[in-house]
């Protein structure tokens, strides 16, 4: 996510704040969730300037948005799966749509609601990936364990039958380089991080507050006031940013 607003958003100051000490949130119960999220927005409004706030996992917008939109005068941007886009892209093909997500996404109102209202011909499918998340939490991107595990969660799938992938996880693009590899190379591999992107734009322009001009800079925080972890999300988006330019 963070990756996607540098490029499209280059002259904007980021805060990136990682909940290292409750992170995977999308295997917890979603009551622990909602007070990890509320501490974790308490302690960034305490930076200077804040003029928005995205929130960048879909299992975090899904159990706190509406809460966070009436609590705080900024904006709120929150994020959802990109099943919409996947929808548009398949329909004239009639393949398969296969979303990859955390257990607690998958079983929110907000995404059947999201899948009920776009998909009119039943062609979503949905796949829980725990274990992906945990790999991406402690930045793990050993080549062959990646491969291994995509392999062994899609073994009961006709690959052949879907158009489309999309990434429900904002941890998961770090592995859309593998994805394309293991996967036919007819199949779509899309994630909401540019929709949101996108949105975050329109809002800040809307309120006059888009800054044209000018470098960019990046604050890097996490609750567990970690320097080692803070030096590894470094190494990670330099991975995520290596990843892009070479797919």
């Amino acid at each position: 996510m963070l990756s996607t607003a540098l490029n499209m958003l280059p002259c904007e100051d980021f805060l990136f704040y990682a909940d290292t000490l409750h992170v995977p949130y999308g295997t917890k119960p979603k009551e622990d969730v909602q007070s990890y999220i509320h501490q974790a927005i308490e302690s960034i409004m305490t930076e200077d300037d804040i003029k928005a706030i995205v929130i960048a996992c879909n299992t975090a917008t899904s159990l706190t948005i509406s809460d966070l939109r009436q609590k705080y005068a900024i904006p709120v941007i929150g994020m959802e799966p990109a099943v919409k886009p996947a929808v548009e892209i398949n329909r004239a093909t009639g393949k398969r749509i296969l979303v990859f997500a955390t257990p607690l996404t998958l079983q929110e109102t907000k995404y059947r609601d999201l899948v009920q209202r776009v998909d009119e011909k039943h062609m979503v499918d949905s796949l829980p990936l725990p274990e992906l998340v945990e790999y991406c939490e402690a930045l793990h991107f050993d080549r062959q364990t990646i491969e291994d595990y995509f392999k062994r969660k899609l073994a009961d799938f006709n690959l052949a039958d879907y158009g489309t992938v999309v990434l429900g996880c904002t941890h998961f693009p770090f592995y859309t380089e593998l994805l394309s590899q293991i996967l036919p190379s007819h199949i779509h591999i899309i994630d909401g991080n540019q929709g949101t992107v996108k949105r975050l734009t329109h809002v800040l322009r809307h309120r006059e507050s888009l800054r044209t001009d000018g470098s960019s800079d990046i604050k890097l925080l996490n609750s567990a006031q970690s320097d080692s972890y803070t030096s590894k999300m470094e190494e990670a988006l330099d991975f995520l940013r290596r990843s892009r330019k070479s797919h």
